[in-house]
Formats: structure tokens, C-alpha cells, sequence
């Protein structure tokens, strides 16, 4: 493959303008979520939209994903590309550098979204018990409620089930896209066997008639040289 064909290098630039998009986006992310780790969070409940509010993080999370998407998307179509000509070992070792930054980015973003994710939920937990408690207070019970803390506790174990289960959903579509683009490289390296083999074949062809020719042409002097030996023989 040349690499200077414009297909290909106006997706390579394209990845790297996102790439580097992604890569202060990510930034960002992870400087949002060691502010949150160090006391940083804003009560879910009061409304407001400081460093924990919905108007920061949740904005960026969704900035996140599009750009994932849509790198994921340039990556299968520079998978294409390579699949669709003859590929050399520098183009291919540049493909491979792109998939594994997006599978780098993809992995920082998952795990800083996890970590997020359970700050704030323990921070809900921890507001909802504070009101509980002061509720209970209020109306002059001592016991803050254990069977209602209890169904908090699984609630939230319920929670991280399912950011697991959608963990490994996200994984695994990572994995099947991987196998997808294989699969492409595959089906084009086939294409180009078959579109030389017509070739092949016809080069063997043409070694088989020139054997054939020198056959006939060494025959014929055989023949000669046993006629001209006959003859003189019988005229002797």
C-alpha cells in the first residue's frame, strides 16, 4: 500500500486530531475525579452544579464516549483501507499503534468513569443516612432504621452488579470489533492471492507451452538426423 494515498493518510490525520481531543479530555477527567477523591463533591441533593454536579462530569463523560466512538469508527475504516490494497509491515505496525491508544484511552476512561461513579454513590449513601438520621432525630426516635440502611447497602451492592456486567458487555464489543478488523485484514490478503493467481496460472501456462515447443522442435531434429542416416545407409 502507498502511503501516501489520501484515503489513507486523511484518516491517519483525522485519528491523531482525535486522539489528541481525547487525550486532554481525558485529562480533565481524571484531574474532575481527583478532585472528588479528596473531598471535592457537591451534594447530589441540594441541586447545585459545582466540581460533582451533573453539569461537569456528566457533560464530559458523554464528550468522552462520542469521541471513543467515532475513533473506534476511523479505525475500522483505516482497516479497510489496508484490507482493500496491498499493505506493507510500516502501514500495518501503524494500525496496530492506533488500535492500542484507542484501547489505552478506552480502558483510562472505564476506569476513572468506575471510580466516579462509586464516589458519588457513596456520597448519595452518606447524604441519604445523614437525612435519615436527622429525621429520626427529629421525631424522636433513637434508632436511625437498620433494616432501612441494610436495603440501602444492597441497593448499592446491586449497582455495582450491574456497572460489572456493563463493564464486561463493553469489553467484549471491544473484543468482537478487534476480531471484526482481523477478519477484514484476512478476507484482503485472500483477495490478493486470488488477483495474482490468474497470473501465476498464466505464467505457468506459457513455461508449459515453450516445453512443449522445444519437444516438438527436438523431435523434429531426431527424425532428421534418423532419415539422413537411413538414406545414406541405403545408398552406400
Amino acid at each position: 500500500m502507498d502511503e501516501g494515498d489520501g484515503g489513507w493518510e486523511e484518516l491517519r490525520k483525522e485519528a491523531r486530531k482525535v486522539e489528541g481531543d481525547l487525550d486532554v479530555k481525558l485529562s480533565s477527567y481524571n484531574k474532575l475525579g481527583g478532585m472528588l477523591a479528596h473531598g471535592g463533591f457537591v451534594d447530589v441533593g441540594s441541586g447545585a452544579e459545582g466540581v460533582g454536579g451533573d453539569g461537569s462530569w456528566k457533560s464530559m463523560e458523554m464528550e468522552i464516549e462520542s469521541l471513543l466512538e467515532k475513533l473506534l469508527d476511523i479505525n475500522d475504516a483505516m482497516s479497510r483501507c489496508v484490507a482493500a490494497a496491498i499493505s506493507t509491515t510500516s502501514v500495518t505496525q501503524k494500525l496496530a499503534r492506533h488500535r492500542d491508544i484507542l484501547h489505552e484511552f478506552t480502558q483510562e476512561f472505564r476506569r476513572t468513569k468506575n471510580n466516579i461513579s462509586l464516589m458519588r454513590e457513596h456520597a448519595e449513601l452518606l447524604t441519604s443516612v445523614r437525612n435519615d438520621i436527622s429525621e429520626y432525630k427529629a421525631s424522636g426516635s433513637l434508632s436511625p432504621g437498620p433494616s432501612l440502611l441494610r436495603e440501602r447497602g444492597a441497593i448499592h451492592g446491586n449497582i455495582l452488579q450491574v456497572d460489572e456486567v456493563i463493564n464486561q458487555a463493553q469489553a467484549t464489543k471491544g473484543a468482537l470489533a478487534a476480531q471484526r478488523s482481523a477478519f477484514m485484514e484476512i478476507q484482503g490478503k485472500l483477495k490478493q492471492l486470488a488477483d495474482r493467481f490468474p497470473v501465476v496460472r498464466g505464467l505457468l501456462g506459457a513455461i508449459k507451452r515453450k516445453r512443449s515447443k522445444d519437444t516438438l522442435i527436438l523431435a523434429g531434429v531426431i527424425t532428421a538426423c534418423s532419415l539422413f542416416l537411413i538414406i545414406y545407409w541405403i545408398s552406400k
